[in-house]
């Protein structure tokens, strides 16, 4: 009986912390593009910006500096990470050779509870193109790739992606927003997904090509646009 009451005092879900929500904060400005490639960072500013103490800003800069999304220039102090083609390109490289593996694995293993959660990632994921919050569809985009990972059993392949997720959405908040697409990002996944879910290993390793290979043609050529504007 005592420990039933006891019971009733556990916390199921930690609230965030100032740092855990200065983070996703300040992660949000610079995939949006708010905070771009080589803005700095003044503590003093972030501190009235995001209203919490320069220890918590200090903690989230270092946090954002381990993701890849801020570095810290001699003189300069901390800045936004430069996104440039050469980076962009390695992104590029890593995310067609893990998820294409990632996603003909999962098409060959996955099990109907797995693709009953994939299903239901799609969804999600649908939905959240429809949304006009950009972390919406982020959040349901990042899901979508850790069914298709976990579901093949590429944890670590999916922890390698994981740690790339905050580069990732730089770009992918780039491509998405072009109208140059031959095929939206939208219809691009959902052949992944369709693939997968017909058992298809082949075609969802080509689903997987085709939609990263023409994301990198589109951020190759709006990242050299970029360069060109700052030159000029």
């Amino acid at each position: 009986m005592e420990n039933q009451k006891l019971a009733d005092l556990r916390i199921d879900h930690v609230p965030q912390t100032l740092r855990e929500i200065a983070v996703e904060r300040m992660r949000a400005a610079i995939v949006s593009g708010r905070f771009p490639s080589g803005y700095r960072l003044v503590e003093r500013t972030l501190v009235e910006q995001l209203g919490v103490s320069r220890s918590v800003v200090r903690e989230a800069i270092r946090y954002l500096e381990a993701e890849g999304l801020v570095e810290v220039l001699p003189r300069n102090g901390p800045v936004v990470a430069t996104l440039d083609w050469e980076r962009a390109r390695q992104i590029y490289d890593i995310r067609l050779r893990l998820e294409a593996a990632a996603a003909a694995d999962c098409a060959r293993l996955s099990d109907d509870t797995a693709r009953a959660q994939l299903a239901d990632a799609l969804h999600r994921l649908e939905a959240a193109f429809q949304s006009d919050d950009p972390q919406v569809l982020y959040d349901a985009t990042t899901h979508f790739y850790e069914v298709i990972f976990t579901s093949a059993g590429h944890h670590i392949a999916w922890e390698i992606v994981h740690r790339l997720n905050g580069r990732i959405s730089r770009l992918r908040a780039l491509t998405l927003a072009s109208t140059d697409r031959h095929v939206s990002g939208q219809a691009r996944m959902q052949r992944i997904a369709k693939a997968i879910l017909a058992r298809d290993p082949d075609a969802a390793e080509n689903a997987v090509r085709e939609h990263l290979t023409e994301a990198a043609q589109i951020a190759k050529r709006l990242l050299a646009e970029d360069t060109q504007r700052s030159a000029g």
